[in-house]
């Protein structure tokens, strides 16, 4: 094995790999390094990928190039489309997946990227050449040389399990933790703090009376994550759905007396949107029931995750309190659930490429910047991957901005605003949601990912037949005239008011209660046109939501060019904020600390107000004048 690489990336969890798949593809000599190559992409927490937000980002990773759409169509065992009440801007796909296929899918793409080397082994050391980082040192005794080095460790930088009073140093049950890494970074200006997450009980299928519970199956016509052609998902897996109750809450309040969350034995902050069930019903306390997801974790398996009971009680209390939720009554347990603390890095220490402010050509992806969730790791290493690579190349790094993905704002969110707790993904989050569509991820960013020669040319010339025939649809929908009177017979049928002249159909498509479908059920001119074009379902619905929100589309771009103003201004990284009369103190440590490259970061850094923005607006005008 070569001592010597172009990018080693440290941790084969969500972000690792992508991070190592993208470098590799690129062009660079890439090596990666994982204690266990047993568990790469181990889903440690609930076996699925996606949900609200989180479903937009895998299909944004899939659009650039990333392969965890790829793994989780290989590998779902059941699909649904959240949120198909509400408009497309909410619509998010969320898959249940093997585990254990999940885990072995990806050390398949791994085992099969050009320029990628593997390692078990233990990073406990980075090497340095001056101020930079130049390699790291393993367990082994070896020392590996890089040009660039990806940090992505997830929970196991100085990582400590605790169930009720015992508490024991790992980074997953069963696997050891990392230790040395945290400090030695601290000694180089790198802030470290502490965060919090944690797991449920695992339970034995064979002992739940599923009887009592409610099934929750998938979609009829399950959709996939990826663009490319992936395996159609057949014979699918329920979930069930089932809820505690008081006598379940006044038996948890029992373990708070041993908890190491309420007793301070764990300092970390833990996840506002995921909290444990000991604080769902501490902070919920007029609630009498919480819901409860039993997720089965594989086609060969009888193990079952229970969603929503997150806990590190005792044992005794976790066991105790499931017995009485309805169809766990006489439930037995593989393990009990756990609470883990661990290190985490102060994100606004980074640039948006990912890259260590303190350390030069040293990367942090994932759990270690302070997020939670599988999809935020993956899309993060991603990233950091392209843009070492693309430094190694003195290219033009790739920063995608709010308005362009989700992974925009997510990246900005860390890096303007930093972390109190695990920060999960949701659709508030972004400012512009009806853009930022799990429809139209390859339309933003497909062209992005060719570019950078992770979209293959056969790939892309997919992708733009596609986009024709969508254009083609919305232009014979605003051209086209529905012919009155007879349209009226749809109209009447669909409750909506009737014409009193020929329309265009893109108008009457505006209607709440006309869909595309029911136009080319009707129109027999329309229908041969769409069978003509050979359109796909995907396409079809892609061009119908075009039309449906043009001019809410229309609103959100001209908000994202009025905002481009401001991320146009830029500013020096050595600007000496101290200089401003007319700003705030706290707006004067916020931005010395953050070091914004523009107004727009500036004006989206908690602390700093408009009128803090203003005088530095008028500052930079004055000065640009003199």
């Amino acid at each position: 094995m070569s001592n010597e690489y172009d990018i080693i990336v440290v941790g084969a969890g969500h972000a690792g790999c992508e991070a190592a798949v993208a470098a590799a593809h690129m062009g660079s000599r890439t090596l990666l390094i994982t204690m266990n190559l047993a568990l790469v992409a181990q889903m440690s927490c609930n076996p699925a990928m996606g949900g609200i937000a989180k479903g937009q980002i895998v299909r944004e990773i899939d659009a650039i190039g990333g392969m965890s759409g790829v793994v989780t169509d290989h590998t779902m065992i059941q699909f649904r489309m959240l949120n198909l009440s509400k408009g497309p801007a909410m619509w998010s796909p969320r898959a249940q997946c093997d585990k254990t296929h999940f885990s072995l899918y990806w050390r398949h793409v791994l085992e099969n990227t050009p320029n990628l080397s593997l390692r078990q082994d233990t990073v406990i050391g980075l090497t340095f050449d001056g101020d930079a980082v130049s390699g790291v040192v393993t367990q082994m005794q070896r020392t590996f040389f890089a040009k660039k080095v990806i940090l992505t460790n997830g929970t196991f930088l100085n990582g400590r399990i605790h169930v009720g009073e015992v508490n024991f140093s790992g980074g997953r049950i069963g696997e050891s933790a990392a230790f040395q890494l945290s400090d030695q970074l601290r000694k180089r200006g790198i802030k470290v703090a502490k965060l919090k997450t944690g797991t449920p009980v695992r339970i034995d299928g064979r002992t739940i009376d599923f009887s009592k519970i409610v099934e929750q199956p998938g979609d009829e016509q399950p959709h996939s994550f990826s663009f490319t052609k992936t395996p159609k998902l057949t014979n699918q897996k329920s979930c069930w759905i089932t809820y505690t109750n008081e006598e379940v809450h006044q038996v948890l309040r029992k373990g708070f007396e041993k908890s190491p969350m309420f007793q301070g034995r764990i300092q970390g902050v833990g996840p506002r949107y995921c909290p444990s069930i000991e604080d769902k019903i501490v902070r919920f306390a007029d609630k009498e029931r919480h819901q409860l997801f039993l997720e089965p974790e594989g086609r060969e398996t009888i193990e079952y995750y229970l969603n929503g009971f997150s806990s590190s009680l005792p044992e005794e209390i976790q066991v105790e309190a499931m017995h009485l939720i309805p169809g766990l009554e006489k439930a037995e347990i593989f393990r009990p659930g756990y609470a883990i603390e661990y290190d985490y890095f102060d994100p606004t220490q980074l640039h948006y490429t990912l890259e260590s402010k303190c350390v030069p050509n040293l990367y942090l992806a994932g759990q270690v910047n302070g997020t939670t969730g599988y999809e935020e790791a993956a899309c993060q290493g991603l990233m950091a991957g392209i843009n070492a690579h693309l430094s190694i190349q003195n290219s033009e790094p790739l920063i995608l901005n709010r308005s362009q993905a989700y992974i925009g704002v997510l990246i900005d969110d860390l890096v303007t605003k930093g972390v109190r707790d695990p920060y999960r993904m949701f659709t508030s989050r972004a400012e512009y949601r009806i853009l930022l569509r799990q429809d139209n991820a390859d339309e933003r960013l497909t062209p992005v990912g060719h570019q950078l020669g992770l979209v293959s040319d056969y790939r892309y010339k997919r992708f733009l037949h596609k986009y024709r025939v969508q254009n083609a649809i919305s232009d014979y929908l605003r051209e086209h005239l529905a012919e009155y009177p007879r349209i009226n017979e749809l109209l009447e049928r669909k409750e909506s008011s009737p014409i009193l002249q020929n329309m265009r159909l893109a108008q009457l498509l505006l209607r709440p209660q006309i869909t595309l479908a029911d136009l080319i059920d009707f129109d027999q001119n329309l229908q041969k046109f769409i069978s003509d074009l050979n359109a796909t379902p995907e396409e079809t619905k892609n061009a119908e939501t075009a039309i449906k929100y043009e001019s809410y589309i229309q609103k959100e771009e001209e908000m994202v060019e009025r905002m481009s103003n401001l991320e146009n201004v830029k500013l020096a990284p050595d600007f000496n904020y101290e200089q401003l009369a007319c700003v705030a103190k706290e707006a004067k440590e916020k931005l010395s600390q953050v070091r914004p490259v523009n107004l727009g970061q500036a004006s989206r850094i908690s602390g700093v107000n408009p009128a803090d923005i203003t005088a530095l607006m008028i500052y930079l005008q004055q000065k640009k004048e003199k």
